[in-house]
């Protein structure tokens, strides 16, 4: 029997959630899944979804919210959104027309939280959802926890952290599925990206970040560890950054300061003396293009959280990663990475000048780093236990 799912996606390719579940429904055995997307953005993954046979449908009025850590910005996100939520009516009340055609429906991120609630409110349609973020600790946190909880059928925690996390705002152990995203490498050869010619002369090695700037994200720390390398004459090392940069007023100084005279991270680099050291690239829909450029990657996180699609998809890549945190399931110091306890800029920079001029050390790294991947995120095995914990809330036989 197949069953008919509908997945709702809060982005349209340019975050990894997105392309977390690209990847689970292309690799997912069609035979026995009918699967139907609806995304709230237009983007990339789109055309990715036609490709493999799926015409994805744009709603950009489906509402979306998740809690922040301070407690005056989720009054103010929770206000938007209940703005959002009453002109999403139309949306509404098309998908529970909708919901008629098919067996379940997926929500790809917790910030599905409150159309969970709706859904069930109004359907007996059984619902899963993806929890992909470790929540800030507060008030709304926990009530977004216990709400996700007790109107979804099935949760499905991309680690070990992610249930942790959102067991402790909820209060008690919660059930569900630990399920690692899929990443494999890209099949052929890969176009490297393109640097500018002034940025590449003199660079040696070259170290890649692949996520959209925030405070928590901590992108503004490699400007600082720049500062360190050129302080030890070490600017043959460079830095790629994809994604957003700007910043916003309410940062901490200089950032803040930066943000309200129209600046973001170049400013700040270029304020600090390193510009020449960095490369931003704005948005890339191939980010495998900047993995064959680069020789590392770096995920210099305040969150503590060394995982996540773009880590995932740069070992796939055979390339190393730095990250901070104490979860070291994909990057393990000295064996697929460099795994800081917490952040170290000094001691990083450091370690970086010496990987640099150890090719074989690197190279080992980068093989460790890709056969970890493979023995965990492949993807026949992930989409098959993604399909199980579908069929089984369901009530079907695959």
């Amino acid at each position: 029997m197949t069953i008919r799912v509908l997945c709702l996606d809060i982005e349209g390719g340019f975050g990894g959630s997105s392309r977390s579940l690209f990847q689970s429904v292309k690799y997912i055995d069609r035979s026995k899944a009918d699967i139907a997307v609806w995304c709230k953005s237009a983007g990339p993954i789109q055309d990715q979804y036609r490709a493999i046979g799926i015409e994805p449908v744009v709603f950009p009025d489906m509402p979306k919210v998740s809690s922040l850590p301070r407690f005056s910005r989720n009054l103010a996100v929770y206000g938007k959104f209940a703005m959002d939520w009453l002109k999403a009516s139309t949306f509404r009340d098309a998908l529970h027309v909708g919901l008629g055609s098919y067996d379940l429906v997926h929500l790809n991120h917790e910030a599905l939280f409150w159309l969970a609630r709706d859904i069930k409110k109004r359907s007996a349609i059984p619902v899963s959802m993806h929890i992909r973020t470790n929540l800030w600790d507060s008030t709304f946190a926990t009530w977004q926890c216990r709400i996700a909880e007790r109107y979804t059928d099935a949760r499905i925690f991309i680690t070990e952290n992610e249930r942790d996390s959102f067991s402790r705002h909820a209060g008690h152990p919660v059930s569900g599925d630990v399920i690692y995203n899929i990443a494999v490498p890209v099949d052929g050869d890969v176009e490297p990206w393109e640097v500018p010619a002034a940025f590449r002369a003199g660079k040696t090695f070259l170290i890649g970040c692949l996520s959209n700037y925030s405070w928590t994200r901590g992108t503004d720390r490699l400007i600082d560890l720049a500062c360190v390398l050129k302080g030890m004459g070490r600017t043959d090392i460079g830095f790629v950054v994809i994604g957003k940069t700007a910043l916003t007023p309410s940062m901490p100084a200089p950032l803040g300061r930066i943000a309200k005279q129209g600046g973001d991270l170049a400013t700040y680099a270029a304020e600090m003396g390193v510009a020449d050291m960095f490369h931003f690239t704005g948005h890339v829909s191939e980010p495998e293009r900047i993995l064959a450029l680069v020789d590392m990657v770096i995920k210099p996180t305040r969150e503590n959280n060394p995982w996540g699609r773009d880590i995932l998809e740069a070992m796939a890549a055979g390339r190393p990663v730095v990250s901070v945190g104490p979860y070291d399931r994909f990057v393990e110091s000295g064996i697929t990475g460099i795994l800081q306890s917490n952040w170290d800029g000094e001691a990083l920079a450091t370690q970086l000048a010496g990987l640099s001029e150890d090719h074989n050390r690197l190279t080992g790294m980068g093989r460790a780093a890709r056969d970890r991947i493979a023995a965990l995120c492949d993807g026949a095995t992930q989409s098959a236990r993604l399909l199980d914990v579908w069929t089984r809330i369901a009530g079907t036989t695959p």
